[in-house]
């Protein structure tokens, strides 16, 4: 695993790490963004903490999904803007459906798979799914990604010009 960024906590717990893209991520995202030269792509997984175990199901559930949605979605709605508006190809995935939100697109994006390529988390069997073990916060993990042609530098400086939604 080959970080730009290592594993970083925003001011509401949202963790992030920057990583250059790898062979087997690239294969992935290559169907998620066909029209895209994924030369110099970098991949943003990112992290938040569920105040319950997301692996369980109901109201209380859904609700908590959708709040963790909303907020990585401001955020990386406001990084994506910021970098689009300078000319830099930037991208989120919607972590409900998999699918890219600024280009559009029908391939879905595998966020376990990401994080198990990208960051070495573990994940375990719950039906017919994967789940995504976070290794300090166990399946309370809400995982969503984002992707940029941009350089670090001006990755960093859009992250840090975005405001941090609580």
């Amino acid at each position: 695993m080959t970080f730009l960024k290592e594993v970083t906590a925003l001011s509401n717990g949202l963790e992030y790490s920057i990583h250059d893209m790898p062979k087997r991520v690239a294969q992935e995202v290559a169907h998620v963004f066909p029209t895209v030269d994924l030369t110099g792509m970098l991949v943003v997984p990112t992290c938040q903490r569920s105040d319950v175990d997301l692996v369980q199901m109901g109201e209380v559930i859904e609700n908590e999904k959708d709040r963790l949605l909303e907020r990585f979605a401001e955020w990386a709605k406001g990084v994506c803007d910021r970098l689009n508006a300078e000319g830099h190809w930037a991208d989120y995935i919607d972590p409900c459906s998999g699918l890219p939100m600024v280009h559009g697109g029908q391939n879905v994006y595998s966020e376990v798979d990401g994080f198990t390529s990208l960051l070495g988390y573990k994940t375990q069997n719950a039906g017919c799914c994967k789940i995504l073990m976070h290794p300090n916060w166990g399946s309370s993990v809400y995982p969503a990604s984002f992707f940029t042609k941009a350089t670090l530098e001006q990755l960093d400086a859009a992250i840090a010009a975005t405001p941090v939604p609580k």
